[in-house]
């Protein structure tokens, strides 16, 4: 499975002037593999996380909102 075929998306919470990245759930269950982008840069690098090290990001970054 190639990028191009993943369905990403991006948090309902991203409202914040396009600081913000995409993911892709489609290897989280049978996989244990999330991937991640720059929503700027759709055609940019995938930096893929296992499923803990992407709950930790999201975890990150919850504690850390202004």
């Amino acid at each position: 499975m190639t990028t191009e075929t993943f369905h990403w998306f991006k948090s309902s919470y991203s409202n914040n002037g396009g600081q913000c990245i995409e993911v892709a759930a489609d290897l989280a269950a049978s996989h244990g593999l999330v991937p991640v982008r720059d929503s700027k840069d759709p055609n940019g690098p995938v930096m893929t996380l296992s499923t803990g090290a992407f709950a930790d990001l999201v975890e990150f970054a919850r504690n850390s909102a202004i």
